[in-house]
């Protein structure tokens, strides 16, 4: 008992399948990626809070001929 031969259009579309495939994994392994760096490096992953916190806050415009010095 032998099976028929495969139809051209199965053969292409396992081909576009693959290429899918393929592409889907290579962007999760890049998410996945940059995600183990961005926590290995250890930078802070704030988000944006319901309350203001200094760290977001607008710093007040310097005046004009403030060089930024104490006396």
């Amino acid at each position: 008992m032998s099976f028929p031969p495969q139809h051209e259009i199965y053969t292409r579309r396992f081909g576009r399948n693959l290429g899918l495939g393929l592409t889907l994994v290579a962007f999760v392994a890049l998410v996945f990626g940059l995600t183990v760096v961005k926590v290995t490096r250890g930078d802070p992953m704030a988000a944006m809070p319901h309350a203001p916190v200094e760290q977001f806050a607008p710093q007040p415009a310097a005046k004009a001929g403030d060089t930024g010095a104490s006396n």
